[in-house]
């Protein structure tokens, strides 16, 4: 009996105890107005944060950045570069939740310890294109009329926009960024729901947002979240530090367990996270959330999964910017 008590406390004590972070409701498609609503409740219960407007979109909505920590030095994790991608928001939403409450507790998350804040901040922004998520989600309301014709148009006729994953002007968000633009030659030739990339980089709104900001912040390390696949791009022409990226990418693929992309001989950029290695020489990933679905948003059904997957990655990215500035 004596040895089943010492089991069962031994199994209570290494199980992550997030219970208490309920916020972030993951049994629904998660919108725009989920997001903001749940960012005004998580710092109401664990304070702590600061929220900061970094932008709008093309329609006006407002585009937030959400810092957790004192760290001077910090990290960045972007979701929803693409409408059908709204997965990415909920699961950063739900980190933000569960880190917050944690910290506030000084408690650690499996093996790691959210003493980590202290030292290196954590900003999100969990959905950079909120005018996408919306049509993706059918709430066209939200636009005005005379420009749905515009949308179905760009969708090639079709009033079903599952699969959408531009902007609200029909600008693929992940096509837009200067580095290797101009070698960008397979997409569509005018605004679409998908790899339109735009007369000039950085014409879309909601990146010439993003890419002050980082300028802003100047982050040691950036992710950008997407869907699907289960895989993490993490080079891009950077043979200088090609050794010490794959060295963290392989830890986050080992947290993940998603498989680690080899890099191409012939790579396309246009990407966040072309942009930021070429730019800043530092580590940047783009992870693929969920197993592969087709052009449509990846199902709830694989939201935990996920989760599980997922959970420790910022905590862990903290840990690394904070032995890179160590090596500095």
């Amino acid at each position: 009996m004596e040895k089943v008590l010492c089991i069962l406390l031994i199994l209570l004590l290494t199980v992550d105890n997030v219970s208490f972070a309920k916020t972030v409701n993951t049994n629904q498609p998660y919108t725009y107005e989920n997001m903001t609503n749940d960012l005004e409740r998580i710092n109401q219960e664990y304070g702590g944060l600061k929220v900061k407007k970094i932008g709008e979109t093309h329609f006006g909505k407002d585009i937030y950045a959400i810092r957790l920590g004192k760290g001077k030095k910090n990290i960045v994790l972007i979701g929803a570069h693409h409408g059908r991608e709204w997965i990415t928001s909920m699961l950063l939403m739900k980190k933000l939740e569960v880190y917050a409450a944690m910290y506030k507790r000084e408690k650690k998350l499996g093996p790691f310890s959210t003493d980590i804040l202290d030292d290196v901040s954590i900003w999100f922004i969990p959905m950079l294109n909120p005018d996408g998520v919306a049509i993706q989600q059918n709430k066209l309301e939200l636009f005005p009329k005379k420009h749905l014709k515009k949308v179905i148009s760009m969708n090639d006729g079709l009033d079903n926009f599952e699969r959408w994953k531009a902007n609200g002007v029909g600008i693929d968000l992940n096509r837009q960024y200067p580095a290797g633009w101009r070698e960008l030659s397979d997409g569509p030739k005018n605004p679409s729901y998908q790899f339109y990339k735009g007369n000039k980089p950085l014409e879309a709104k909601e990146v010439r947002a993003l890419t002050k900001f980082i300028r802003t912040i100047n982050p040691e390390i950036a992710v950008a979240y997407h869907s699907a696949g289960r895989e993490i791009f993490w080079n891009y022409k950077n043979g200088k530090h090609l050794k010490r990226d794959k060295r963290i990418a392989k830890k986050i693929s080992l947290l993940t367990h998603y498989r680690l992309a080899k890099p191409p001989k012939h790579a396309t950029g246009g990407g966040f996270t072309d942009w930021f290695i070429t730019t800043y020489h530092r580590p940047a990933m783009t992870i693929e959330v969920s197993p592969l679905v087709g052009e449509t948003s990846p199902p709830l059904s694989v939201f935990e999964t996920e989760w599980e997957r997922n959970k420790y990655v910022g905590l862990s990215l903290a840990r690394e910017a904070k032995l890179l500035l160590k090596q500095k």
